[in-house]
């Protein structure tokens, strides 16, 4: 296809050993990168700590504003000149057919980006609690995605690369909307999804379950404070992303996921606890209700006061 680079971000000092194995897994790759750049949010003794323990690879600060959003558009800015952009978590394992999976459906012009599939790993097992309908919660790919090679809307943000003119004709991941340190925001890929797709109606998304990518969830991002804030905080970036790119785009995905995913899953777990007599079935029922009621309650706390902070257009 061509030019590749793959941008890894990390700001944490704890997940020092995560950065280490998501390099490696890059360095692994059946399909090597052209380029393989790190970029350290904001965290000077990281920045030289990992310069020094990865010579080969590009290790660069983040100039932009503190958090993902900025530290992804330093890292598209220093891949100029390479056809392709993938993105990986800091505390994410590529499968080392990874790169190779997603650059094969490049050989179609209409293919915008590709995301693949990211499985949980568990540091203290999964919550017999967790239903496995929210494990986007944890940057996991949930049921309710496609099955096999499908279009989708936007890709998991630790698992998705996209044509380097994307970022071109329509600027970087939006500031303001990421991840910034503990705060649980997200949807910064769904965003500039969108726009590209507006930009470019003819285009698609894929999806490629087979191009997997195993992302560490830590303890804490297991146990139910976390679950709570991070479904408020998805319900606020829900709403700063329609009020960026219009309710129709910006929702079109929620509409089937909260009319059929979810019932469907809150019917299997009333029917794992009578059928099966698992009584966490019912836990995981309620863990849907409750999921649902924060992301709303999310975005309706935000309903007025993000509408117009978001000027069009990502920078890089």
């Amino acid at each position: 296809m061509g030019s590749i680079a793959v941008v890894i971000c990390a700001y944490a000092d704890e997940r020092r050993v995560q950065l280490a194995g998501a390099i490696r897994s890059v360095r692994t790759q059946t399909r090597r990168p052209d380029r393989m750049i790190v970029v350290i949010d904001h965290n000077e003794r990281l920045l030289e700590e990992t310069r020094a323990a990865f010579p080969a690879a590009e290790v660069i600060a983040n100039a932009a504003a503190r958090g993902l959003s900025g530290a992804r558009n330093t890292g598209i800015r220093a891949a100029a000149g390479q056809e392709l952009v993938a993105f990986l978590d800091d505390d994410a394992l590529a499968e080392p057919d990874w790169l190779g999976r997603m650059e094969r459906h490049y050989d179609d012009p209409a293919v915008l980006g590709v995301g693949g599939k990211v499985v949980p790993l568990w540091e203290e097992g999964r919550p017999r609690w967790f239903p496995e309908e929210f494990q986007w919660v944890v940057g996991c790919s949930y049921r309710g995605l496609p099955e096999g090679l499908h279009p989708i809307r936007n890709p998991i943000g630790c698992n998705m690369s996209f044509r380097r003119m994307v970022f071109d004709a329509v600027g970087g991941f939006r500031e303001g909307i990421g991840r910034t340190g503990q705060d649980a925001a997200g949807c910064e890929e769904t965003e500039l999804s969108i726009r590209a797709r507006q930009t470019f109606p003819d285009g698609v998304i894929l999806y490629d379950p087979e191009a997997i990518v195993r992302h560490q969830v830590a303890g804490i991002r297991a146990r139910w404070g976390y679950f709570r804030r991070r479904c408020l905080a998805e319900g606020r970036s829900k709403r700063a992303v329609a009020a960026s790119v219009g309710a129709r785009d910006g929702l079109a995905a929620e509409g089937a996921y909260v009319t059929r995913t979810l019932p469907g899953g809150f019917a299997r777990g009333l029917a794992d606890t009578v059928v099966r007599r698992d009584p966490s079935g019912l836990l995981r029922a309620a863990g849907i209700v409750a999921g649902l009621g924060f992301t709303a309650a999310g975005y309706l706390s935000a309903r007025f006061s993000l509408a117009g902070l978001f000027p069009a257009g990502g920078r890089i």
